[in-house]
């Protein structure tokens, strides 16, 4: 493999590693203030040491992950610089912009606010110390919107102009109320309070299961977590059907490719399974819904959504000869998987709603079904690295929409080996730190217990 090739895999494995903790770093830090906002406000003494005591579990958890997210992060800057320098030449200008907003205004808010809730438990006041965290949840979800500003420009440039070769931003303005960044952040911000949400739920479950003297007050964040992530999944939901609507639009190459229509079609049927023949432009077989598609993007049973074919004439016409058309195959069944988990976790977020509000005096009776909760852990993430993968894979074979592709990005001294040498580095650290990371957690998980013990310092 090349260069290129190696590159492109070496940021692909590090993003989606990265990506892992940021939903659960949006989402969980909104529940860790949820729940001290209900701890500062609760009534009798005995129910504020418990309350205090679960928000530090939660909290806990999201300090784990937080550092996690913080150390995988950091490289990601290198990578602009080091395998992508003629991207940073071309559109540093841009990029630079909202990546330094992001450390001024996000960044900074979270890592003093972060330091200030951990050490102020007993030097600040309670409402003080509760403003702290809500403080962190902004910065963190502040965070997210900075680097999707960046990202929105690469999926659909505006505000700039050319000079001299290189991408200027002629309007910042332009560049945050990019319409391509409300369905981006919309749907990020949903999938995070869902990704927050169910791992509550996951570790909830387990210790109503496995830790009768806690299991009280685990039920009870049990309960919360199921509203919390019922609202975080409608949401990714919503988010996606507009932000998919919208992309017929701004990006109808990637919209046409996670539905493998390679025809113009009005009225355009949905897809659920096919046998896609990129290489002939065509699907060799498929099931599918009639008008559907249609529905999907337009509201309505008719209405023309342009097909893959026509899609690559006009990008000819545009851009001169070349292939401009994604992984339709992998665009395809990255949509479905990403949509199926999206179902699967409504059901199980519904039936976790039905069992914790309406069996909640017998609960007993579902500990092996709890005892086995952990396994399903997966699933948000699963969906958040393959929703990653529609948005990135979507604008190939460009890196900037438009104007730059992929391969003239690529740093023009750079080597295999080189690329190799980190290639092997960063996955080799990354899998120690979550093995690390994950043992930690566990191992705090499984010991904490949420009792009136240690009633000093509340």
């Amino acid at each position: 493999m090349d260069a290129l090739i190696l590159s492109r895999l070496q940021f692909a494995i590090t993003t989606v590693y990265h990506f892992l903790f940021v939903p659960v770093t949006l989402g969980l830090s909104i529940f860790v203030a949820l729940l001290e906002t209900w701890y500062i406000n609760s009534g009798s003494y005995e129910e504020r040491i418990k309350l205090k005591k679960l928000v530090k579990f939660f909290g806990t958890i999201f300090l784990i992950n937080f550092a996690m997210g913080v150390v995988t992060g950091i490289v990601q800057e290198f990578h602009f610089g080091m395998n992508w320098s003629e991207y940073a030449r071309f559109m540093g200008d841009i990029f630079g912009a909202p990546l330094a907003l992001e450390a001024l205004t996000a960044f900074f808010i979270e890592s003093t606010f972060i330091g200030l809730w951990v050490f102020g438990w007993d030097k600040l006041s309670e409402k003080m110390h509760c403003l702290c965290i809500w403080i962190v949840a902004f910065g963190s979800n502040l965070s997210a919107f900075w680097i999707l500003v960046a990202n929105s420009f690469m999926q659909h440039p505006v505000g700039y102009e050319i000079q001299d070769g290189r991408a200027v931003m002629t309007s910042l303005l332009d560049l945050v109320t990019n319409h391509y960044v409300f369905g981006e952040y919309s749907h990020t911000f949903f999938a995070g309070i869902t990704t927050g949400g169910f791992l509550v739920i996951i570790v909830s479950a387990w210790k109503i299961a496995s830790d009768e003297v806690s299991r009280e007050m685990f039920l009870r964040t049990l309960r919360r977590a199921v509203l919390y992530t019922f609202v975080g999944v409608l949401g990714v939901m919503g988010s996606g059907h507009l932000h998919a609507q919208y992309l017929n639009e701004a990006n109808p190459m990637k919209l046409a490719s996670f539905e493998a229509l390679w025809e113009t079609e009005d009225p355009a049927p949905f897809a659920i399974c096919a046998d896609i023949n990129q290489e002939a432009g065509r699907n060799d077989s498929e099931i599918t819904i009639p008008y559907m598609f249609s529905f999907m993007v337009h509201n309505s049973f008719s209405g023309e959504i342009k097909g893959i074919n026509d899609l690559q004439k006009e990008a000819m016409e545009k851009y001169g000869s070349g292939y401009y058309i994604p992984d339709v195959r992998g665009m395809f069944w990255s949509f479905r998987i990403m949509v199926g988990v999206g179902g699967l976790l409504l059901f199980i977020v519904f039936v976790m709603g039905v069992i914790s509000f309406f069996f909640g005096e017998n609960i007993k009776k579902f500990s092996c079904c709890f005892k086995c909760m952990p396994v399903l852990l997966p699933l948000p993430f699963i969906a958040n690295s393959v929703g990653w993968y529609i948005a990135e894979a979507g604008r190939q074979p460009w890196i900037v929409v438009g104007l730059q592709k992929t391969s003239q990005a690529v740093s023009p001294n750079l080597s295999s080996g080189e690329v190799w040498l980190t290639l092997i580095g960063f996955t080799g650290i990354y899998l120690l730190l979550a093995v690390v990371a994950v043992f930690t957690a566990v191992m705090f998980i499984r010991r904490t217990k949420i009792t009136e013990e240690e009633k000093e310092g509340i």
